[in-house]
């Protein structure tokens, strides 16, 4: 299959790090091609704050114009979410597909949603997404109504599909609510086992930790989203049983749509009695990824929840020395693996473990910590059960 070419687009305003700029132009790249597209440029432009008409100043917009003409390029990324009015402009501009951040991630996970849960859970945020940017693009939504006199009296064609997507929201949130209190039964009629859920930014190896532990075989790649239905297995560490949950990744910026409509997929981490938080130590800003999990963590009301820090991918750890000339602070990467190690177990408040799941390092370790931990969980609410059985 073809992939589809793109320009990605962002700004550094005067509150923005440029590196950090420049690191989530490249996550939206990995967005991109996780979609099924392909990066041909990367525009940045150094403004004070976003245009509110085209996000990027009229300069900019003629220069990705000429870009995007000469090269036939027919999609632009932008990496912030852009307003109704401005989506308007920029495609009136570009004459092209204009998307931006919160959207792509839409259709990644409209891409990746293989249970009839996840699907009507994406269609739900897809449909609040796309409802204050209604357009008379949406017109075609009126034929899937039907019915002679829907049409008011003098009603426009923008009002029409308006109700016709308030129509779908309150359906598709009725079908939700039934399929909630299903999960809540399901998870209810598990007993009182404790509760282990894998939480962690995108891509940075929960299904594998997962497959490792339960030797099930839950899909596992290097794409972003890999995962979007929360998986369950009981797992026996020893003579101990517990249950784990594998649930989808965080990201920045994170729609506010699908952390709505993800509730039910969630709440596995609000009912879990310990979060094994999977970080990927190999990425450079893996510390801000420690901080968009918690914060989204905190967002549904899981913050207070234990957590046990699993630093994951050590072997994909690049150590590089720091130049004897250059005196400025040290950034991750000029830190050796074990001086990592103690920086991290000195800023984390919570147990962590240095593992490689691929390649299984330390994960005997891991076993004997999880183990400790559940036992104890265990013990308390079975003081004369001493796992013989």
């Amino acid at each position: 299959m073809t992939s589809e070419k793109c320009v990605l687009i962002g700004i550094i305003t005067s509150n923005d790090d440029e590196s950090k700029v420049t690191e989530y132009l490249e996550e939206l790249e990995f967005l991109a091609e996780t979609a099924g597209a392909v990066c041909e440029k990367k525009f940045i432009q150094k403004m004070e704050k976003s245009n509110n008409k085209t996000y990027v100043g009229k300069g900019k917009i003629e220069e990705i114009k000429k870009f995007i003409t000469d090269n036939n390029i027919k999609l632009v990324i932008f990496d912030d979410e852009l307003t109704p009015s401005q989506l308007r402009n920029i495609e009136t501009e570009l004459k092209c597909q204009v998307l931006d951040r919160t959207n792509l991630i839409l259709d990644i996970f409209a891409q990746r949603a293989k249970s009839a849960y996840a699907k009507t859970q994406v269609e739900l945020a897809q449909y609040q997404y796309l409802l204050p940017r209604l357009t008379k693009m949406w017109s075609h939504l009126e034929r899937q109504r039907g019915g002679i006199g829907m049409r008011g009296p003098g009603e426009s064609q923008i009002e029409t599909d308006r109700r016709i997507i308030l129509d779908k929201i309150a359906k598709l949130k009725e079908q939700l609510k039934k399929i909630d209190k299903q999960m809540s039964s399901q998870r209810g009629n598990r007993g009182s086992l404790v509760r282990i859920a894998l939480v962690g930014y995108t891509n940075v190896g929960k299904s594998t930790i997962m497959n490792l532990l339960s030797k099930s075989d839950v899909f596992a790649e290097n794409k972003l989203f890999a995962t979007l239905d929360t998986t369950v297995r009981k797992v026996v560490i020893e003579n101990v049983p517990f249950l784990l949950s594998d649930t989808v990744g965080f990201i920045r910026k994170l729609p506010h749509q699908l952390v709505e409509s993800f509730k039910s997929t969630l709440d596995e981490v609000r009912e879990a009695d310990i979060l094994m938080h999977i970080v990927d130590v190999s990425h450079p800003g893996f510390e801000e990824q420690i901080k968009v999990v918690n914060e989204t963590l905190a967002e549904i009301g899981a913050k207070e929840k234990p957590q046990y820090m699993v630093f994951n991918k050590i072997d994909l750890y690049k150590y590089v020395p720091q130049d004897e000339y250059d005196f400025g602070p040290k950034k991750p990467e000029n830190y050796s693996l074990e001086e990592l190690k103690k920086t991290c177990m000195k800023k984390v408040n919570n147990p962590c473990i240095f593992i490689s799941a691929k390649e299984r390092i330390q994960i005997d370790k891991l076993k004997n910590d999880i183990y400790t931990m559940v036992a104890e969980i265990h013990a308390g609410r079975y003081p004369f059960n001493n796992f013989l059985w």
